[in-house]
């Protein structure tokens, strides 16, 4: 009956702990229908020109920006350790009659203005010269929140979008098109953390950023390139610890188990009765 009792609290304990977890991810905040409106109302409609001046953009948000044929186009948005980003382009191309066909690219950079490689996504598309739209998509790697130095790992921080094209006839350039950028980022969990974490995400600025810098910026310039919603965790935190935890009580509740299971009476068996 005790060897029962143990079973039946090792069970409760596990299915206990589990609930923490279940309860853990439930309880994380979900974006409301109004915050969506919001993000869409407020989406950009201008890109940048460069690294420098790059338009800042949040995931699941679409940002449009009208420009010309040749032009290289830059937003920016956040990403954090543990996320992985899927970006996408959709370039309306003008209804004039083309020349040739031109071919498309998508590039990402992260903060070191690293150029990341897709894990999957068609990243260059060619059009034809009849093709009234082109789509391309690159999903990044998963981001960590740390490396060694000599990594090409993708780490916490700004990741800049470039879009542009990148081979085409001479007398096509110059004509006008519209793209269309949008960004989600998915929670990859604590199967994909690690030990270590960066001293601060990799953001222009950040290593130069002071407090009398960020109060003397003017409204709106202090969150020119963003950051993930709550804040940058740096890896501080991951669903892992709770796993561990869960594995060691379960571990200990087993060992006790196996202990009543084989320790017996505590009487040798060949010894008769009355010994």
């Amino acid at each position: 009956m005790r060897t029962l009792r143990t079973l039946t609290t090792a069970v409760l304990a596990g299915a206990a702990l589990l609930g923490l977890a279940g309860t853990a991810v439930a309880d994380s905040p979900s974006p409301s229908a109004s915050a969506g409106a919001d993000a869409e109302a407020a989406a950009p409609t201008e890109a940048g020109t460069s690294f420098r001046t790059a338009t800042p953009i949040k995931p699941d948000q679409q940002a449009t920006a009208d420009a010309s044929t040749g032009d290289y186009l830059y937003w920016v948005l956040p990403v954090d350790a543990g996320q992985r980003a899927t970006v996408k382009a959709k370039v309306t191309l003008p209804e004039a009659a083309r020349h040739g066909a031109a071919t498309w690219q998508l590039d990402v950079y992260d903060g070191l203005r690293r150029r990341q490689a897709c894990q999957y996504g068609a990243q260059t598309r060619t059009a034809a010269p009849d093709a009234g739209t082109v789509e391309l998509s690159c999903t990044l790697r998963t981001v960590r929140a740390w490396a060694e130095p000599w990594a090409n790992d993708p780490l916490p921080g700004s990741y800049y979008i470039r879009l542009t094209v990148a081979d085409l006839r001479k007398d096509d350039l110059g004509l006008p098109v519209r793209a269309a950028v949008d960004a989600t980022v998915a929670d990859m969990g604590g199967a994909h953390a690690v030990d270590g974490s960066l001293a601060a995400p990799l953001v222009p600025g950040g290593a130069t950023a002071t407090p009398e810098a960020e109060e003397s910026a003017a409204p709106g310039t202090a969150a020119a390139f963003g950051e993930p919603d709550g804040g940058w965790s740096s890896g501080g935190w991951s669903d892992r610890w709770i796993w561990t935890a869960v594995g060691g009580v379960l571990a200990a509740l087993a060992g006790l188990a196996g202990y009543r299971f084989t320790r017996g009476s505590g009487r040798p068996s060949h010894l008769p009765p009355g010994a």
